[in-house]
C-alpha cells in the first residue's frame, strides 16, 4: 500500500479548501445572486476549475429551464438578456476552441483565465511566454488589450514583463544570448529622450539668466515661466500623462500584479471611457479573485463551528467531565502509542492504529467493570 504521511494529508486537503474557495467563493447556498450583478469575479491563475462569472445573473427557473422554479427567488425575468455566453458555456476555450481537459492535447499547459472576456487561455496562445503563475495574479488576453486599447500605456511601468526567449548559438556551444527586447530598447530610448530633454532645459534656464535687452529674451522668459506652472501644476489625468511619452502595442496578453487596478486613473473622462468599453469593474478591487477568495475564507471562518464544542454544550455537567476525561485519556494513550513508531522510524500502518482502539476499548471496558458505585 502507498505511504502517505500526516504532512501530505493536511497539505492536501488545504489545497482543496484552496480550490474550493476559488470556485465557490463568497457564494451562498441560501440566497440567490441574481439580485447581486456581478457577485463573482473574473479570474486568474491555472487549472481546470471556472470561476463565476462578472456581470452574469442567475439563469436557474427562467426560460432557459423548462417546468423548473427558483425556489430561493421566483420572481426572476424569463430571459436575462445582460448575460453574454461565450463557448465556455459549450465546453470550449481559448483562441483553438478545444474542449479541457483536451484528450487530443498532448502538450501539458495551464490555462489562464482573462479578466475581461473571462475566456480561458492555453499559456501557449497568449502570443507571450507568461511569467511564473507567483508572479502574477491577472492577465487580460490579446483581443481584448486591443479592445481596452489605454491598457497599453499602463504596461510599461506596471505590467509583469513576459518571459524573454532565450535562443542558443552555432555549433553547438552552450553560450546563451537573451535577445534585446522591445520594451527595453523604448526604455533606452526614452532614457536618451529624457536626458535630452534635461540638457535642453538647462540651456534654456543658462538664457534665461544671463542679461538680455531684447525683446527675444524677454519672450523666451515668458515661455519658460509658463512651462513652469504648468510642470508644477502637473497633470489632472494620470492616463494622458502616461499616454504623453512612447509606449508599444503588441500583439500579445499582458500579465498584471495584485494592485495594478488602484494604479487606474479615475478621473472622469476615464469613467466615462470605462463605461463606453463596459470594464468598469477594472477600478474595483473588490472586483479581484483574491477578493472573493478572502471573502470565501472570511464566511467560512465565521460559520466554522467546532463540533466538540457543540457535543459538549448539549450536555449536562456530569457528562461533560466524562468527555473531556475521555478525551484526555485518549489524547494520552494514542500520544505514548505514536511516540514508539517515530521512535523506531517505522511506518503507522492501518492495523496498527485498528489495534489501538481495539486495546483502548477493552481497557475502558475493564474500567467500567471495576467502578464501585456508593450512594450517599
Amino acid at each position: 500500500e502507498p505511504v502517505v504521511s500526516l504532512a501530505d494529508v493536511l497539505a492536501e486537503d488545504e489545497e482543496l479548501e484552496k480550490e474550493a474557495r476559488a470556485v465557490l467563493g463568497g457564494s451562498d447556498h441560501e440566497r440567490c445572486s441574481y439580485s447581486q450583478v456581478g457577485a463573482g469575479p473574473g479570474g486568474a491563475g491555472g487549472g481546470s476549475h471556472p470561476v463565476p462569472a462578472l456581470n452574469f445573473r442567475c439563469d436557474c427557473g427562467n426560460s432557459k429551464f423548462k417546468n423548473l422554479q427558483c425556489k430561493l427567488l421566483p420572481e426572476k425575468s424569463k430571459v436575462n438578456s445582460g448575460n453574454k455566453y461565450n463557448d465556455n458555456f459549450y465546453g470550449l476555450y481559448c483562441t483553438c476552441k478545444r474542449p479541457y481537459p483536451d484528450p487530443e492535447d498532448e502538450i501539458p499547459d495551464e490555462m489562464i483565465q482573462c479578466i475581461v472576456c473571462e475566456d480561458w487561455f492555453h499559456g501557449r496562445h497568449l502570443g507571450a511566454v507568461p511569467p511564473e503563475s507567483g508572479d502574477f495574479h491577472e492577465m487580460v488576453c490579446q483581443a481584448c488589450m486591443n479592445h481596452c486599447h489605454f491598457l497599453w500605456a499602463y504596461a510599461p511601468q506596471f505590467a509583469v514583463p513576459a518571459l524573454t526567449k532565450v535562443n542558443s548559438l552555432e555549433d553547438e556551444g552552450i553560450v546563451l544570448k537573451v535577445e534585446e527586447s522591445e520594451e527595453q530598447k523604448l526604455e533606452i530610448k526614452q532614457e536618451g529622450g529624457v536626458e535630452h530633454q534635461e540638457q535642453k532645459e538647462e540651456k534654456q534656464m543658462e538664457q534665461f539668466n544671463e542679461p538680455s535687452t531684447s525683446s527675444g529674451s524677454a519672450s523666451l522668459k515668458a515661455l519658460i515661466l509658463t512651462q513652469a506652472v504648468t510642470k508644477s501644476e502637473g497633470p489632472v489625468c494620470k492616463l494622458k500623462e502616461l499616454q504623453s511619452k512612447q509606449f508599444l502595442k503588441k500583439d500579445t496578453a499582458t500579465f498584471w500584479p495584485s494592485n495594478w487596478r488602484s494604479k487606474l486613473c479615475t478621473c472622469t473622462d476615464c469613467l466615462k471611457m470605462y463605461s463606453e468599453l463596459e470594464v468598469q469593474f477594472l477600478t474595483d478591487e473588490c472586483d479581484t479573485v483574491l477578493a472573493y477568495e478572502n471573502k470565501g475564507t472570511s464566511d467560512q471562518e465565521t460559520e466554522r463551528r467546532d463540533p466538540l464544542m457543540d457535543t459538549l454544550n448539549s450536555m449536562n455537567r456530569v457528562q461533560q467531565v466524562e468527555l473531556i476525561c475521555e478525551y484526555n485519556d485518549l489524547k494520552t494513550e494514542l500520544t505514548d502509542y505514536l511516540r514508539r513508531f517515530a521512535d523506531e522510524g517505522t511506518v503507522v500502518k492501518r492495523e496498527d492504529i485498528q489495534h489501538f482502539f481495539e486495546e483502548f476499548q477493552s481497557r475502558k471496558r475493564r474500567r467500567t467493570n471495576r467502578m464501585q458505585y456508593y450512594c450517599s
